[in-house]
């Protein structure tokens, strides 16, 4: 699936979660067409949450609540019905449990459905339409359950620490959608998470799926365009002593990355990216050729970036 979360005004957030984030959640909200169809899991609380222990699909903790993993260790044809179906088990399954199994689009499992990947629920279908609420954390101790006395199992506080070792510092920025700054330790980077064209309705969070440009439309070669113009005119920068390093191809999506300089935290991004994020939107509606300066640095652009698999 070229784009599984196409469609959501968060699919730049989604992908981000996905694919780089590494601890972060994120309250859901059931649909109203699924609440009507299923009123016993109107009291449910639903989180989504990048990495679960043992990189579980899902867990159902003893007082109901739901933990969803956007990241675990296989993946079939398509990551939002993966996404639904583990959804669905949980809801599905009795408290203390565990969700496990093969992933819903597992080739194995569509391969006996008439009608293939069609019909698998996704992830949209479950969900209300606006966007998420994401919060990021310096750990996993979201992992357990906030009451009061509770404690979690030798397992799960040894797989608790192994993962807050190899959390990543990492800050989602304010000022634009689904830019986050991290600190892998060897040197500073912004990764950027950018949208297409194609993305929901409504105003919350808008600015990930609409306010970069008022076509539906919008391509990655137009994207691509735009940030050659930009790099061109010397201004795709996220603040002083940044150099944009190249980008990869995430969920369908253009993950812009930059270097930063020495020291540069987030705070000192949050400007410089407004600034850029306003450029990019109205560069983005320029439609006159590029100029053969443009070529060269757009050529530049796509030898760079990569494709995760």
């Amino acid at each position: 699936m070229l784009r599984p979360f196409q469609g959501r005004q968060d699919e730049p957030d989604l992908v981000a979660l996905r694919e780089f984030v590494p601890s972060a959640t994120a309250p859901l909200t059931l649909s109203a067409e699924h609440l009507n169809a299923h009123p016993d899991h109107a009291d449910r609380r639903i989180i989504l949450g990048t990495l679960l222990p043992q990189a579980a699909p899902a867990v159902v903790r003893d007082d109901g609540e739901i933990l969803l993993a956007m990241q675990t260790l296989v993946s079939g044809l398509d990551p939002a019905a993966d996404l639904a179906g583990a959804l669905l088990a949980a809801l599905d399954a009795k408290p203390g449990t565990v969700v496990e199994g093969p992933p819903a689009s597992a080739l194995a499992a569509v391969e006996q459905l008439p009608g293939g990947l069609a019909e698998l629920p996704r992830l949209a279908d479950l969900l209300d339409p606006a966007p998420l609420e994401v919060t990021v954390h310096s750990g996993f101790t979201w992992w357990i359950p906030s009451s009061e006395g509770a404690e979690p199992s030798a397992e799960v506080a040894a797989s608790l620490d192994r993962a807050n070792a190899t959390v990543v510092p990492t800050t989602r920025l304010e000022s634009v959608p689904a830019a986050y700054w991290c600190n892998p330790g060897d040197r500073l980077h912004l990764r950027w998470a950018l949208p297409l064209g194609g993305g929901g309705d409504g105003d919350g969070g808008g600015e990930s799926s609409r306010a970069l440009s008022s076509s539906r439309d919008l391509t990655e070669e137009a994207l691509l365009d735009a940030l050659a113009r930009l790099s061109a005119a010397g201004q795709l920068s996220v603040g002083e002593g940044s150099r944009f390093v190249g980008s990869f191809r995430a969920d369908g999506l253009v993950v812009p990355v930059w270097d930063l300089a020495p020291g540069a935290d987030a705070e000192s991004c949050e400007k410089p990216a407004a600034a850029l994020w306003a450029a990019l939107r109205e560069t983005v509606a320029d439609a006159r050729a590029l100029t053969p300066q443009e070529r060269r640095v757009r050529a530049g652009v796509v030898g760079r970036t990569l494709t995760l698999r």
